[in-house]
């Protein structure tokens, strides 16, 4: 009897000490602490990003884990940082994110959230009012290949206009539009309005009235995918923090706007004007939804004018996760 009772309290210390030492184990490894290097522009279509961050947003969802940000001119260098291996996520334009996945044959990225739709405007000199006075004109863009430097030459295209495209820092584009050697710029906010308030020009072209609904995406959230398979849990309060952020743009735009404008700031040293983020607001719709029906029409259009090969975009997508923080917050689900 005696030794049965031994060798059941031997199994049951057994137990327990496999069990505590798993645990331990478990534990520790789930604890471990992951660095988000996460990257976005110090632009208004990026404002979900900007209160984000500026709010402690992000930081108060990623709990155990640790923020680290880095802002971009445009999407092409931020996606270079990316496949370096330098960002873990960014907030981006749409040709970029499928430039980044076609050229890695699928496999470096993939879309996780939406941000902003809308936001982008061709703004031209005050003599201009048709496609047929930019002929040989020189105009500018953010970015080679960037959103809307593929926006600008698909619509001079489609218009039959042959001009002059000159990628250029927004910053820079004020001041050569303002000195009058580009006759206009294709950009997003705020300096679509900054153009037109300070440096005397007009809208020639909203983008918002080339697409279906004027819905279109300008912003949204993508991962590497090494990173979000090697820390699912890590990607889903990244994805906490989007949404708190999306949220919190939408229940307090005047708040929002400071936020945005505080931080914009501190990546640029100036601050803009209020008048001029409140413009910029109202062209604007922050959302979780990444728009995706207008992805396809977007890579076509860098295959026509010539910077995409044509691009099979399956899989570019992974929404589950974003969905699972959507359906957990009793909010409606968005679709691929």
């Amino acid at each position: 009897m005696r030794t049965r009772r031994l060798v059941l309290v031997g199994v049951v210390l057994a137990l327990v000490g496999a069990a505590c030492g798993g645990d331990a184990r478990s534990e520790s490894a789930a604890s471990a602490p992951v660095t988000v290097r996460l990257g976005y522009f110090p632009n208004v279509t990026h404002a979900t990003a900007l209160v984000g961050v500026e709010k402690g947003l992000f930081a108060q969802a990623l709990g155990p884990d640790r923020l680290e940000t880095r802002t971009f001119n445009a999407g092409p260098a931020a996606i270079e940082a990316l496949l370096s291996g330098a960002l873990d996520a960014t907030y981006i334009g749409p040709n970029p994110a499928i430039n980044a996945f076609t050229r890695s044959k699928g496999e470096a990225i993939r879309i996780i959230s939406g941000a902003t739709s809308g936001g982008a405007s061709f703004v031209v000199r005050p003599d201009i009012n048709s496609p047929a006075d930019l002929k040989g004109a020189k105009v500018a863009s953010p970015q080679l290949g960037g959103t809307q430097d593929v926006a600008l030459r698909a619509w001079l295209r489609s218009n039959g206009v042959s001009a002059d495209v000159v990628p250029q820092e927004n910053a820079q584009t004020l001041e050569t539009f303002r000195a009058g050697t580009i006759a206009g710029a294709w950009v997003p906010e705020p300096w679509a309005t900054r153009l037109v308030r300070e440096g005397g020009g007009k809208v020639l072209v909203d983008e918002a009235d080339l697409w279906p609904g004027g819905r279109f995406v300008t912003t949204h959230l993508i991962v590497r995918t090494a990173f979000l398979k090697e820390h699912p849990d890590t990607v889903r309060r990244l994805l906490e923090g989007q949404v708190a952020a999306d949220a919190f743009v939408n229940a307090n735009p005047a708040e929002a706007q400071a936020a945005a404008n505080a931080a914009i700031e501190k990546a640029t040293g100036k601050k803009l004007g209020a008048e001029i983020i409140e413009a910029s607001w109202k062209h604007l719709t922050f959302t979780n939804d990444p728009v995706a029906s207008s992805l396809t029409e977007a890579a076509a259009n860098a295959t026509e004018v010539g910077l995409l090969p044509k691009a099979d975009l399956t899989g570019i997508y992974d929404l589950g996760p974003l969905n699972g923080v959507l359906r957990g917050r009793g909010l409606p689900e968005v679709a691929s």
